[in-house]
């Protein structure tokens, strides 16, 4: 399955392609009992999808064997033992991808000319994505972290290594010129490497940074300048090899304690902005304001979820399954708001209960 929603990976997504782009959308379990039902739910979604293909008059006969090939493909990779809360499985023709999304999503098969992105978007934004640099005299590694997990980002050159033997220590030893490890110049350089590469990750990627090291390589990082705002420096040794579940530990009360200062800052952000009259709250409002590219801010509480329909200009409540009805807005406003180049904050459930659960600091 795909790991990693990026720009690139979006924006390839997005991308036009031959009628029918297929989407299947469904909600999955993490435990038993609920999950014994998902392999039923996909195979339903699954001969829907192929009556849908079956019985568009505009998909040309060739193209839809390639696209139902494609669908077993990608049906075959599904792992439903290991799902989280939302599957979305794309297919177009000689292609497909599989998803296995931390947010719950609703079930659907969109056939269009792209595919739906927004449910990906949502989750992407939602996970709250950190990096990790654990550092070593002999080893620099990079993870990819969310509150839930961290895994290690072999790529962008890292991880860095290099051997420690050094064939002139037995001299230096003997008239006492061998220096500390993170004293000697190769250290040095070996660190100002790992530095250099750690700029270009955070220049294409930005995300919170997290420093994980002994206490003599935090200082020798330090001298060489903050490869980021804000980085948290973690003092803890021997974790450049991992492993993952060690890692995410050590980094878990630093990574809390930022996420609730930051919720603070948010509500206080959001209190400033609707005295200055520059303020959504609720769910119309603030679909609004994304859609008119109006909203800066939009936060949204964790588990948000509501069906509406759209009358007369606004959104109004509705019962899943009505006419018109529409279950993933908090997902649309979230991509639309991103799109429009707002920020988008996800908040523990409770934090927006007078606001309606969803707001926004607005432009103008």
């Amino acid at each position: 399955m795909n790991p990693v929603l990026s720009s690139e990976v979006l924006a390839e997504l997005r991308r036009p392609r031959p009628y029918p782009a297929v989407s299947l959308v469904m909600p999955t379990h993490r435990r038993e009992p609920d999950n014994a039902q998902d392999q039923v739910r996909l195979r339903n979604l699954l001969t829907e999808a192929e009556k849908a293909l079956t019985q568009d008059p505009d998909v040309p006969r060739e193209r839809r064997v390639d696209i139902l090939d494609e669908l077993g493909r990608a049906a075959a990779e599904v792992d439903l033992v290991h799902a989280e809360d939302g599957l979305v499985i794309h297919v177009a023709q000689g292609e497909h991808q599989v998803w296995s999304l931390p947010r719950v999503v609703p079930e659907r098969v969109v056939l269009s000319d792209t595919f739906l992105t927004r449910n990906l978007v949502a989750a992407a934004a939602a996970e709250r994505p950190y990096w990790v640099l654990a550092v070593a005299a002999d080893r620099v590694s990079l993870w990819s972290g969310d509150p839930e997990r961290v895994v290690e980002a072999e790529h962008d050159g890292f991880p860095l290594t290099r051997s420690l033997e050094d064939p002139d220590a037995e001299r230096k030893e003997r008239i006492g010129d061998l220096p500390s490890t993170f004293r000697d110049e190769a250290t040095r350089q070996f660190l100002r490497e790992a530095h250099e590469k750690l700029r270009a990750v955070l220049d294409a990627e930005p995300r919170p940074l997290y420093v994980l090291g002994s206490a003599e390589a935090l200082a020798l990082l330090e001298e060489l300048g903050p490869p980021a705002p804000e980085t948290v420096a973690v003092e803890h040794g021997g974790l450049a090899d991992g492993p993952a579940a060690a890692v995410h530990r050590a980094v878990e009360p630093s990574r809390t304690a930022r996420e609730t200062a930051a919720v603070s800052a948010l509500v206080t952000e959001l209190d400033a902005a609707r005295g200055r009259r520059e303020f959504a709250g609720g769910i119309d409002e603030v679909w609004l304001a994304a859609k008119e590219g109006r909203a800066r801010v939009v936060a949204v509480e964790d588990d948000y979820r509501t069906v509406v329909r759209e009358e007369g200009g606004h959104l109004e409540p509705a019962g899943s399954g009505e006419p018109g009805a529409r279950d993933d807005m908090v997902d649309e406003i979230v991509e639309r708001a991103l799109d429009t180049g707002a920020e988008v904050r996800f908040v523990p459930t409770g934090t927006l209960a007078d606001e309606g659960r969803i707001a926004a600091v607005l432009r103008y």
